[in-house]
């Protein structure tokens, strides 16, 4: 049995239910379970590292860092983001970098993502976990730092 492990919100913002992202493969949890945040346009500009770990991919719009008991968390700035090819995102650190919670990973613009048309929603997921392996997630709007447990995965 593996201890529980304490996700840490990565963008500053407002919670949202998982299964109200605009993304069927977020929503629906293809990838796993978890919680959404809604940026906020100033404070949630600094994406950073929800656990201590590796990054094992890291691309402008999203991340995944994996702790050294295996779990992993997948962090994904905005919905569609992909399709901006890093325009927007500033990559702090590369694949393979060792980091610590709360080190800053991307620096992006949430506002700049909505003007153009796109979601600044941010899926948090612990890859490929049970759909009940969450506990501790706060109520669906509520405000979060970057200080705060986004839930805990136990």
């Amino acid at each position: 049995m593996t201890a529980p492990l304490d996700i840490l919100a990565p963008v500053a913002g407002r919670t949202m239910a998982m299964a109200d992202v605009d993304d069927p493969v977020f929503s629906a949890g293809y990838v796993g379970p978890g919680v959404a945040i809604v940026p906020d346009p100033e404070a949630g500009r600094d994406a950073v590292a929800p656990i201590d770990g590796t990054i094992v991919k890291v691309h402008p719009h999203a991340f995944v860092i994996a702790g050294a008991d295996g779990r992993s968390v997948l962090v994904h700035l905005g919905i569609n983001t992909v399709q901006l090819d890093g325009n927007g995102f500033t990559v702090h650190h590369q694949q393979g970098d060792t980091v610590q919670r709360g080190d800053v990973l991307i620096t992006w613009d949430p506002a700049t993502v909505e003007a153009g048309g796109r979601s600044a929603v941010c899926p948090v997921v612990a890859l490929e976990a049970p759909a009940d392996a969450l506990t501790d997630a706060p109520a669906d709007g509520t405000d979060v730092t970057l200080s705060d447990t986004l839930f805990v995965w136990g």
